[in-house]
């Protein structure tokens, strides 16, 4: 799998450091660089490379007006590179495979590069079972509830750590240590054993970003992580409570009771 690259910065003396330590990387195929972020836009968008080690303090369009520029798009995975820290907690907001720091050391380079790999054989996976779905809805629709089962699990890999923005600091969690989700307007209250943190995130795509075999919605506003559940107790007029492995309680609705009952035994 070779990763399509476009180098942007202002500075050549650093795309051409950068190009010398990409070198090292036999699936890392550099195929166009640009100096401003104008540039950077419409390459992009006429070039469609996976991924882009963008700059952010350029004259005219920083990095993270170039990020804004390519949305319309399917836009690729970006990796900020830059020589001040304090963009970090938005670079992480938009979403970045990775922010380093010039001089960029090599064993940050190959982390950023295998974070990036993950997420493109991620998408990939995620691409070849919708193309195999659309196929499949016109030749054999009856084949369909099938796939469904083993696409999520083809696609398999989800994320296993979420960077979370709360309180002026970002907290990487570990969606295993994650006992339940609880939405609270546009925000997704967030909570683990011994902490609550807040997401400005919608359920729907916290949901896309979690494996539903371990996270179920059990009402319309939560999720449960189920490897959490250490007993269900019964309630009335059909509904239940989920005792969680910390001591906390949640209801099922009704209308969720028999999704959650093929999975907790």
């Amino acid at each position: 799998m070779t990763i399509r690259t476009i180098l942007v910065d202002d500075e050549k003396l650093a795309i051409q450091g950068l190009q010398l330590r990409l070198q090292a990387f036999p699936d890392v195929e550099v195929i166009d660089t640009c100096s401003n972020g104008r540039e950077a836009i419409r390459k992009i968008k006429t070039e469609k490379p996976d991924l882009v080690f963008l700059d952010i303090q350029m004259p005219g369009f920083d990095g993270f007006s170039v990020v804004k520029g390519v949305m319309e798009i399917d836009p690729p995975l970006f990796v900020f590179v830059t020589a001040y820290s304090e963009h970090a907690l938005k670079a992480f907001e938009a979403n970045a495979v990775d922010y380093l720091l010039k001089p960029v050391e090599e064993d940050r380079l190959a982390d950023a590069l295998d974070r990036a790999r993950t997420r493109m054989a991620e998408k990939r996976g995620l691409e070849e079972v919708e193309k195999l779905k659309n196929v499949l809805a016109e030749v054999a629709p009856d084949a369909m509830p099938e796939l469904e089962d083993d696409g999520e699990m083809a696609a398999g890999r989800f994320e296993k750590l979420i960077n979370i923005k709360d309180r002026g600091q970002i907290f990487r969690v570990d969606v295993d240590s994650i006992e339940r989700i609880e939405a609270a307007g546009d925000y997704m209250c967030i909570y683990t054993g011994d902490n609550s943190l807040i997401l400005r995130e919608t359920m729907k795509d916290l949901e896309r970003r979690l494996d539903p075999r371990v996270f179920q919605r059990v009402h319309r506003s939560k999720i449960v992580n189920l490897d959490q559940v250490r007993q269900v107790r019964p309630h009335t007029n059909g509904e239940c409570f989920l005792v969680l492995e910390s001591g906390a309680e949640v209801k099922v609705s009704r209308s969720y009771r028999d999704v959650v009952a093929r999975f907790v035994h």
